[in-house]
């Protein structure tokens, strides 16, 4: 679905902040909304980062959030989402809900689309329903709304997202509206079809465009013409080429290299010609050219900010320094004085350490017991339960295995390094767990993605996944099971899926999943449990290899 979504023009805030009085200087300020006005981008962003630190000085919080608000948009329209996200969220604390309304809306507005290109769709709704929250205008409401809605057709939440655009449709005057009713019109017919590929939504995507076209709606004319390449991929894809190459030229007409890049994608897919290579040619210029830019905006508000802490470092350095000759027989007497408070502090930490190391030691053995002989004793009962027939060597073997590393840790022995390859390892866990009610699939668990990952991460993400399969085993009742590794960089990625029955949050704490939890804590990673899904349970790991 193309990302119809509303954005404040950046402008409006500094429009809205020139019709207030204000004791204290702002001329920075004034110099940014300058910038704005003639797209000297960079510009802007420097002079608001230093409006914004004189605000804060200055105790006017409503003009700093409006800085930072300014900020955060410029950051997203430049294709830095996670900067902008940053700067966002850190508005909100000088943001006043009773005076400072449009710069609210703007900026819980680009917290959904920043968390939309990110694909944290959950997170995208709940940010345009409190935009929508604090909106005053009807129409810049409904409009939130459809964003909301949209981001519903992402989670694949179609009936939620339906009711939405109905409920914007139904508003006594929408008509007279033509651009938000067409988009939404329009939105709702390509949900429609998305639930349902066998709905004909020809009807309603034609009168959507037919609109557009009327009134001269380019942006809208770029998603309808999308959507029908959509529509028509899989049914005919002569009429998907045609809308294809025309959402490409709007695309270029709007210089919206986004979505020219999506439209040539579309068009690779679907030209059987000698063009194709022509397309690809564009396609892969323009994505290299689209990359470069982005990267050189986000490292241009990296350096105007170091440039600005550079100096407030320098400055708050010679104070530093005055600070220090004015302090030094106080420090002296503090020293004497607290020298005797810290002895006896220290010595009672060190009988709190000492009774902590008894506890650790104790837990440390109680995790090895569940992991070694409670895990590896049910993963062999598992085996044998998938076994046609029945290998009473085999079984004594792995048995055996048990019974030697419980041995091991009774006499608290290291662990033996395994001379099996991590990735075999982990394939043959996994598939230990197949059998003709559970299948497992696995992807990425190539040899690479382990090189570089000491032995004892090795040990911890092995428990990690054994104790996954186990709770699963016991609780989900899933006939399907997929990991997926894959590695980007220093930081490898696990995602976990089942179509069992779910787990609630409350109830990931209160089984073996805590041990997961705080296994992936020792790994100095994070995990993230996605209990929304309408069926089965989703686990995404991540942790650094160093």
């Amino acid at each position: 679905m193309k990302k119809l979504i509303f954005l404040l023009p950046v402008i409006l805030f500094s429009c809205n902040k020139n019709n207030r009085t204000v004791k204290s200087d702002r001329t920075d300020y004034d110099k940014a909304y300058n910038y704005l006005k003639t797209s000297e981008k960079d510009s802007a962003f420097k002079y608001f980062n230093k409006a914004k630190d004189f605000f804060i000085q200055e105790d006017n919080p409503s003009f700093a959030g409006s800085c930072l608000v300014n900020m955060a948009i410029l950051q997203c329209e430049n294709g830095d989402y996670y900067g902008s996200q940053e700067t966002a969220l850190s508005a909100i604390k000088y943001l006043n809900p009773q005076k400072d309304t449009l710069e609210i809306v703007g900026n819980y507005n680009n917290l959904g689309i920043t968390c939309q290109n990110l694909k944290e769709y959950n997170k995208a709704a709940q940010f345009y329903n409190k935009a929508a929250h604090f909106s005053q205008d009807p129409i810049y409401q409904l409009t939130l709304l459809n964003n909301k809605a949209i981001s519903y057709t992402y989670l694949k939440k179609h009936d939620s997202a339906i009711q939405i655009f109905n409920k914007i449709l139904a508003f006594p005057t929408i008509k007279k509206h033509a651009k938000v009713f067409s988009k939404v019109y329009d939105n709702l017919a390509y949900t429609k079809f998305s639930q349902n590929p066998e709905y004909n939504a020809e009807p309603e995507l034609n009168e959507a465009l037919k609109i557009r076209e009327r009134i001269k709606d380019d942006d809208g004319l770029n998603a309808s013409f999308y959507h029908l390449t959509e529509y028509f991929e899989n049914k005919d894809p002569k009429k998907a080429l045609h809308y294809a190459n025309k959402n490409w030229q709007i695309a270029k007409k709007n210089n919206n290299p986004d979505d020219q890049l999506k439209a040539l994608q579309k068009i690779i897919t679907l030209e059987n010609s000698n063009n194709t290579k022509y397309f690809f040619l564009r396609y892969q210029s323009l994505n290299d050219s689209l990359q470069t830019a982005r990267s050189k905006a986000k490292n241009q508000f990296a350096i105007i900010r170091y440039d600005v802490e550079k100096i407030k470092a320098k400055n708050a350095e010679n104070e530093i320094e005055l600070l220090k000759r004015n302090i030094g027989l106080g420090t002296l007497s503090v020293l004497l004085i607290g020298g005797i408070f810290l002895y006896k502090k220290r010595k009672k930490r060190l009988e709190q350490e000492k009774e902590l190391e008894v506890k650790n030691t104790e837990l440390k053995m109680s995790k090895k017991v569940h992991d070694v002989v409670a895990n590896g004793i049910y993963q062999v009962m598992t085996k044998i339960e998938n076994q046609d027939h029945f290998d009473k060597e085999k079984a004594l073997d792995d048995l055996e295995f048990v019974y030697e590393k419980s041995r091991d840790i009774s006499y608290d022995k290291e662990d033996s390094k395994d001379e099996q390859d991590f990735s075999e390892k982990i394939s043959n866990s996994i598939g230990s767990f197949n059998n003709d009610t559970v299948k497992t699939y696995i992807a990425g668990n190539e040899k690479n993605i382990w090189e570089n990952v000491n032995q004892s991460k090795q040990e911890e993400i092995y428990q990690i996944i054994r104790e996954l399969l186990v709770n699963m085993k016991k609780h989900s009742k899933s006939n399907l099971v997929s990991f997926r590794f894959e590695r980007i960089n220093n930081e490898i990625a696990i995602h976990y899926k089942d179509n069992g029955i779910g787990i609630s949050g409350a109830v990931i704490y209160n089984n073996g999943l805590s041990n997961v939890v705080s296994r992936i804590e020792i790994l100095q990673g994070q995990i993230i449990f996605d209990t929304e899904t309408e069926k089965g349970l989703k686990i995404d790991i991540s942790f650094p290899v160093y």
